[in-house]
């Protein structure tokens, strides 16, 4: 018995393969993120998924895109929240990790690996503006001096999930401050709020 297609309003095709391609990233990395495996999740075959991105590279520059969307988005409701409650750094930082590890950052490695650049968008500028609002001294502070410890942040929370535990036992730890982001998020948090001035 043959199954009939269902043809799909080529925007809600592209979501659905975006969000299968998504749960594929966070089960198994970008390795898991392959053509047939989202065709099959989706019920589509290889070609109409190919259909809509090109290949398997511009899926994943796709993914990529989305997957900052819905980061930028997520940043911009963990902000808003951190302020209303006017909650320590540490909680926006533990926040932002959760973020940081639904693959994005694994995918980011990867497609830079490959060659792809992005010329970037600012995604993190609502935390940019937060911070150095919050600096007592912000009128006399250039904007980039905040910006470059944000970018410092988001490098290591982005690379975190790949690199982590490797990088802290290079370094000679070991134990639960090799294994675990903790006792680093808590590094990061402690020296963010000095070196920004914040209270």
């Amino acid at each position: 018995m043959t199954r009939s297609r269902v043809r799909r309003p080529p925007d809600e095709a592209r979501r659905l393969i975006l969000d299968a391609a998504e749960r594929l990233l966070a089960e198994g990395g970008v390795a898991a993120v392959q053509v047939r495996a989202i065709a099959t999740r989706v019920g589509m075959t290889d070609a109409g998924v190919n259909h809509h991105f090109g290949n398997r590279d511009g899926l994943l520059e796709a993914l990529l895109r989305h997957g900052g969307r819905k980061i930028r988005d997520g940043v911009e409701a963990v902000l808003a929240s951190w302020l209303e409650r006017g909650a320590d750094l540490g909680e926006l930082i533990d926040a932002l990790a959760v973020l940081y590890r639904r693959g994005y950052g694994e995918l980011a490695v990867a497609l830079h690996a490959a060659g792809w650049r992005d010329e970037g968008s600012g995604m993190l500028d609502p935390v940019v503006d937060a911070l150095h609002a919050l600096r007592p001294d912000a009128a006399d502070i250039p904007v980039d001096d905040t910006r470059l410890a944000v970018a410092a942040l988001h490098q290591a929370l982005a690379i975190e999930p790949l690199y982590g535990p490797e990088f802290r036992r290079s370094a000679g730890l070991t134990g639960r401050a090799a294994t675990t982001p903790d006792p680093q998020l808590r590094w990061w948090t402690t020296h963010l709020t000095r070196s920004l001035g914040l209270r």
